[in-house]
């Protein structure tokens, strides 16, 4: 059941169904998540079983804002709370030293809780309203609301389109950043990019006057992390990745035998040449790293609605602090197949 999220009675609607233990469809402005009390591990549990995610695959909490940290975190490094203060409510998720006995099936049986102050207004009215409830709500939490692995959605449609007319979604538009946001390591002294997003190196590094390191330099003690497996964000249809180069040349040497294909491109494609390129469907990338973002789900799910068995993309630019999020979730659509 789909609500419209302007209204204050959709609001209080899901806000008391989150404190009863069920389930919420919840507009961010990163991706729609799949919300529960963050406190209720059966409420949790049910997040698990709805997306068919492992168990030990950890959950982020999402809190109204920043005084809400000290429910759930032991400590905040300066470095940490320089960032809270310059991005948050945002797409930026803090991982933190988690106080003993809170939010524990969030935390995938870790020392550490992924905690995130989402900006969109929605979430905002529903994570205040969840403090009114008796007894207070403090946080939710909140993967993206798809099955474990595929396509994130972007759109309460999609939500929906998911998980049934059971569960009830607040509609909150089409989401303005489009990708999940930018996780960052905070229990290990220094800032660790355990998942690029709309919030970048470079802006890490501008606030806290530190390089985040990358998760490979410090693999074997990294926390796990929503999102970060090898394969994830996947259509159905097979993704392959190639640059404007190779896209080119791919076409070119496409036969008649060769299966429809779906191809998501940046840079002029001709097809001049292609005697069957009436099996070819193309859809145009945007030009910019934060429009690619904000469409990237959306249009990916276009595509695999075609039912074609393959999508070939091309490849963001590699040299790029911008893009790293969108080709990240690229790569992993990608590994998915």
């Amino acid at each position: 059941m789909i609500l419209d999220g302007q209204q204050a009675s959709s609001i209080q609607a899901a806000a008391q169904a989150l404190a009863q233990g069920r389930l919420v469809g919840l507009p961010t402005e990163t991706v729609y998540g799949l919300a529960a009390n963050a406190d209720d591990d059966a409420a949790v549990a049910q997040i698990f079983t709805a997306k068919g995610r492992p168990a030990d695959h950890p959950l982020i909490v999402h809190v109204a804002d920043a005084a809400a940290i000290t429910r759930y975190a032991q400590t905040v490094p300066l470095f940490a709370q320089q960032l809270i203060d310059a991005f948050w409510p945002g797409p930026l998720t803090l991982i933190l030293p988690c106080l003993p006995g809170v939010a524990q099936a969030s935390t995938g049986g870790q020392g550490s809780v992924g905690l995130r102050c989402p900006a969109h207004p929605v979430a905002q009215a529903v994570l205040r309203a969840c403090q009114q409830m008796q007894p207070p709500v403090w946080g939710v939490s909140a993967p993206s609301a798809n099955k474990f692995g595929r396509i994130s959605p972007t759109t309460a449609a999609h939500v929906a389109a998911e998980f049934g007319d059971d569960l009830l979604v607040l509609d909150g538009g089409a989401c303005a950043v489009g990708i999940e946001s930018t996780i960052v390591d905070c229990t290990r002294g220094v800032p660790v990019l355990l998942r690029p997003g709309a919030v970048t190196r470079d802006a890490i590094e501008h606030v806290c006057g530190q390089r985040p390191l990358s998760k490979e330099e410090l693999a074997a003690h990294t926390p796990r992390a929503s999102g970060t497996l090898l394969a994830h964000y996947a259509p159905n249809a097979k993704v392959r990745l190639m640059t404007a180069r190779q896209l080119q040349a791919a076409v070119e040497v496409l036969d008649s035998d060769a299966p429809a294909i779906a191809i998501y491109h940046r840079s002029p494609l001709s097809t001049a040449r292609i005697g069957r390129a009436g099996s070819l469907h193309l859809r145009t990338m945007p030009a910019s790293a934060a429009e690619a973002a904000r469409y990237l789900f959306g249009d990916l799910r276009d595509l695999d609605a075609l039912q074609v068995p393959l999508i070939w993309v091309e490849a963001p630019p590699e040299d790029s602090a911008d893009w790293e999020g969108v080709r990240d979730r690229l790569q992993r659509a990608a590994a998915a197949g």
